[in-house]
């Protein structure tokens, strides 16, 4: 009993073995759209081995990628109805529901990795999560997506002016296609499962994804132009079924949100590391790379600016402006 004691405080569980738990047998379906092999599908699967590791076996984690059990919004409904119990899903598509969650849409908002994890671990990231219970979902916490470069299949992108006319995809949210629009593209919303095929038809001309993504997803395949603009940083959301956690004992529901903490360092490190392999990657297969220049982000801040206050009203002025104080102090840190 000491041995099995000793273990299990280790673990920071509780002062009792894992048989001594509250722990049922169960499976938990985590559905994403994202493919196996890119770096959130490998933290997945991490998830998945620390739930087993600190449930003694008990939790079950069943991993479904590549969009196997539907786009994200069809999985986030899936959710709430407790027909499907975990998945991860970008910012955008909360947007829908929760309104404030477009306030990571904005452009320009992080200058870098360590600002985003500051905020979005901090009492504000913690206040949008919140917002999420009453829609029937539990946000347990925040990995990370990355920062967002445009590709295209029609010519190079060094400035926004280059955008005018292209057909660009862009997440399901009003955030996105007014910025986008604002630029001159052709915003086009558009589920990311139907993204590859979009591409290779010329149903759109471009998109916008962090580059481990591009890489991943193969869109290097069909966009032979990259543009390194940094415009957005998504973070992604692990969501439970409130559904079904409500169900869960508190011994089951702590299993779950350790595996998660656990999994978010893991999945931050490997995404940042993917994002500069990737990069290499791409030019090795021949991807035409520009970059937007400072100077020009910031014409696009000005250009953007009467769309951006009116923005800031309809995703609610009081979150941005919390959420870019946060940011300032992180800068300052």
């Amino acid at each position: 009993m000491v041995v099995g004691f000793t273990a299990v405080a280790a673990l920071g569980l509780s002062a009792q073995s894992v048989m001594a738990q509250d722990i049922k047998n169960r499976i938990i379906r985590f559905g994403y759209g994202l493919a196996d092999d890119s770096p959130t599908g490998k933290a997945t699967r991490h998830f998945a081995e620390q739930v087993g590791r600190l449930s003694g076996g008990k939790m079950n984690v069943k991993t479904y990628g590549n969009g196997s059990l539907g786009s994200d919004e069809q999985m986030q409904n899936a959710l709430i109805g407790g027909s499907q119990e975990m998945t991860f899903v970008s910012t955008a598509p909360l947007a829908g529901m929760v309104k404030e969650f477009g306030v990571f849409d904005l452009p320009f908002l992080f200058d870098n990795e360590k600002v985003a994890d500051y905020v979005l671990d901090g009492p504000e990231g913690t206040k949008l999560l919140d917002k999420l219970t009453d829609k029937g979902l539990i946000g347990l916490l925040y990995w990370e997506n990355g920062f967002r470069n445009i590709t295209n299949s029609r010519l190079a992108i060094n400035t926004a002016q280059d955008l005018n006319g292209i057909k660009l995809r862009v997440m399901q949210n009003q955030v996105a296609l007014s910025v986008f629009k604002g630029l001159g593209a052709n915003a086009i919303p558009m589920p990311f499962t139907e993204l590859f095929t979009a591409l290779e038809t010329k149903t759109v001309d471009g998109q916008e994804n962090p580059l481990s993504t591009i890489q991943t997803s193969k869109f290097y395949e069909v966009q032979p132009y990259l543009t390194i603009s940094n415009h957005v940083y998504t973070p992604f959301v692990l969501l439970a079924s409130k559904k079904w956690w409500d169900g869960l004992s508190a011994d089951e529901q702590g299993v779950l949100r350790q595996a998660a903490k656990e999994s978010q360092a893991f999945q931050r490190k490997i995404s940042r590391e993917a994002a500069i392999a990737a990069l290499t990657y791409l030019k090795e297969k021949g991807v035409k790379v520009s970059e937007f220049s400072s100077e020009e982000k910031e014409k696009i801040r000005k250009d953007l600016t009467p769309i951006l206050a009116d923005l800031k009203v309809k995703i609610g002025a009081p979150t941005v402006d919390a959420i870019m104080a946060e940011a300032k102090k992180a800068q300052a840190l």
